[in-house]
């Protein structure tokens, strides 16, 4: 299938069952609350700039980014249903999220384990000071 083939799409108003089937089928399901219909709702409603693909009417992917329009944007999703990865629809996504910002604005993400080789191939820079902070993590963490 050619990236020519597929239809892009802007906006939230998705069908939660086909955005579920669709972190499932493209291995990030691993690693988000996907038996959490509530959390899963809310990670769609609250993202102020999603773009999907679709074939036909089979949702394929998905770039779900929070953004200020202005300075950056934090993809926070980047899924693309295995049975349609290598195709450039990935790159597609994140290419239509871009125009999408601004062109001042930049992109920053955290990368899958299995997807730490594909962003330097696609024109990613690696920060090397970039951290996180679990939802379980104590803080501010004791300095005894």
């Amino acid at each position: 299938m050619k990236v020519s083939e597929i239809e892009f799409r802007f906006g939230n108003d998705l069908d939660l069952d086909q955005i579920i089937d669709l972190y499932n089928a493209s291995t990030l399901g691993e690693r988000r609350p996907v038996d959490d219909r509530r959390i899963m709702s809310d990670m769609l409603s609250h993202a102020n700039l999603v773009v999907t693909a679709w074939d036909g009417a089979l949702l394929i992917g998905i770039a779900r980014t929070l953004t200020d329009f202005s300075y950056v944007g934090y993809l926070a999703d980047l899924a693309v249903r295995a049975s349609h990865q290598r195709q450039g629809i990935g790159i597609e996504l994140i290419e239509r999220t871009r125009q999408k910002m601004g062109p001042r604005s930049m992109l920053v993400l955290l990368a899958a384990p299995k997807a730490v080789e594909y962003y330097p191939n696609i024109g990613f820079t690696k920060h090397e000071s970039a951290w996180t902070l679990r939802a379980n993590q104590p803080f501010p963490i004791s300095r005894h």
